[in-house]
């Protein structure tokens, strides 16, 4: 999932904001807890590996066969990348052709963000890379990397000017063009207070515990950061209608009782956790409880 490295990545005045105004989700909220999800995005795994979850999300080009998923019950979503494109996309050329592209994102080489104020970046997502997604069977939208626009345009506001409101823009036309489509948002935190009722579901990413790429190692999340993002996927709850909030987080998969310690934070705080590799191309389930 590629992204712009997570420390920086909160407005510090929606957070504040969020943590002013969030209000304490009920303990019966907690029960829809139930909600067993993942994201995995390689295809060396069966449809049966993935029986115990309700909702999937996988990578539109690379991933096990959806019918059998579909047939019981499944939720799949496809995963597209709406602020940046990697090379190896065949729709790269056309998106570099287009000359959108900005710089590359160094936390992922070979991945470059893309201005989401042309206009025709919009009419290509709309008529081509959604569809390109669809046809494949897939019921609903990850929208990934929508993060990076408001980032962009707090590091550069008079040249990145209008980006986070492009970007909101941007998933509001979706919803028109596909209502019957449900989205989910990864991130995106700015953008939340404009798209109560577009997004069905919020996705917090490194919300707990995340991958150190120069250590090497998986950690927590700074305590402020941790709470800030609580606080503000908490308050999207109180929208309405409220987005159903999903939490993925990065340990080590050899430690069951710190990826089980993860998944009983966040259904505390109401959420529907997953505990995966930064990779994301395995399958990690939940330890047994007890």
């Amino acid at each position: 999932m590629p992204m712009i490295t997570r420390r920086n990545f909160l407005n510090t005045s929606l957070a504040t904001a969020a943590l002013s105004t969030a209000r304490t989700v009920p303990a019966t909220a907690q029960a829809n807890a139930t909600l067993k999800w993942t994201v995995y995005y390689a295809n060396d795994l069966p449809a049966s590996a993935f029986e115990d979850y309700d909702l999937l999300i996988f990578d539109h080009a690379a991933h096990p066969d959806l019918t059998p998923l579909k047939d019981a019950g499944k939720q799949v979503f496809g995963y597209i990348s709406l602020g940046e494109v990697a090379q190896d996309r065949p729709y790269y050329a056309d998106i570099k052709a287009l000359g959108i592209l900005r710089d590359e994102n160094t936390s992922w080489p070979g991945s470059y963000f893309i201005d989401v104020r042309d206009s025709r970046w919009v009419k290509m997502v709309i008529e081509e890379l959604v569809p390109l997604v669809l046809h494949r069977g897939f019921d609903g939208l990850f929208l990934d990397t929508l993060d990076n626009p408001p980032e962009l345009e707090r590091r550069d506001p008079q040249k990145n000017a209008g980006m986070t409101d492009s970007a909101t823009r941007l998933v509001k036309a979706l919803k028109l063009h596909y209502p019957k489509v449900p989205l989910i948002l990864n991130r995106g935190y700015e953008m939340l207070p404009k798209l109560a009722g577009v997004v069905d579901y919020v996705l917090g990413e490194s919300v707990f515990a995340d991958y150190d790429f120069t250590a090497k190692t998986y950690q927590r999340v700074p305590t402020d950061l941790y709470r800030e993002q609580v606080a503000i996927l908490k308050q999207t709850q109180t929208a309405t209608p409220p987005p159903t909030v999903l939490t993925l987080d990065y340990w080590d998969p050899a430690d069951k009782a710190g990826i089980a310690a993860i998944y009983a934070e966040q259904r505390r705080n109401g959420f529907h956790p997953y505990v995966a590799t930064v990779e994301l191309d395995k399958l990690v389930p939940e330890p047994p409880a007890g």
